[in-house]
């Protein structure tokens, strides 16, 4: 998939995650995500922080790097989410259609964020969305890439994936055959729809930061 279309579909994603968040509680943005750190708001936050962050934005949370890669995000995630709500629904009308990721990653991250992310706050919420396969795909090839800061390495070592809903294989082992949305969750670490899946053991997976 070339970079105009990836920059496409990340587009959709944080659209349509715009979408959904207008419509929610505040209870709904307080509510647990699926990333143990982060509530709703804060998932919220990061997601659009990212088209934010600036060479001068990427220096200061450099500097929090002593706590650790995953300390660092996590912190920024809840300084972004502890704005007032508009703020940040301000934040993805003002910047969701921008084709930028942090300034430090490639054209790809963005699309792992938009689309993972989504799922993070959604399915707590008991909200179904469904990206296009196909983006899902190139998603998850790139969190595998990452799998060691994404938390997914154990269990890609040892199976194959098998997508239902695209043309899609990776890995050796027992087989996973699933729609692609849950394969990208099991690529990023984090727990698939159990029911959605056939053959092998994605039980176990380990939280997302």
């Amino acid at each position: 998939m070339d970079k105009a279309t990836v920059w496409d579909h990340t587009i959709t994603e944080r659209y349509a995650l715009l979408r959904h968040l207008e419509t929610l509680t505040p209870a709904q943005w307080e509510a647990q995500s699926l990333c143990a750190a982060w509530r709703v708001r804060d998932v919220a936050g990061h997601v659009i922080g990212g088209p934010q962050l600036d060479w001068p934005a990427a220096l200061r949370l450099f500097r929090e790097f002593r706590r650790g890669y995953n300390g660092a995000i996590e912190h920024e995630g809840i300084r972004r989410g502890s704005v007032p709500i508009e703020q940040i629904l301000e934040q993805f009308h003002e910047f969701a259609g921008v084709r930028k990721g942090p300034v430090v990653v490639t054209h790809l991250e963005p699309l792992i964020d938009a689309i993972v992310h989504t799922q993070d706050i959604l399915r707590p919420l008991g909200i179904e969305h469904s990206p296009d396969p196909e983006a899902a795909a190139v998603a998850a090839d790139r969190a595998r890439f990452l799998a060691p800061l994404l938390g997914g390495l154990r269990h890609l070592r040892t199976m194959r994936l098998v997508a239902t809903d695209c043309d899609w294989a990776r890995g050796r082992g027992e087989e996973v055959h699933a729609p692609m949305l849950e394969l990208l969750m099991i690529c990023t670490g984090r727990e698939p729809a159990h029911d959605r899946l056939r053959g092998g053991d994605a039980a176990g997976q380990p939280g997302p930061p």
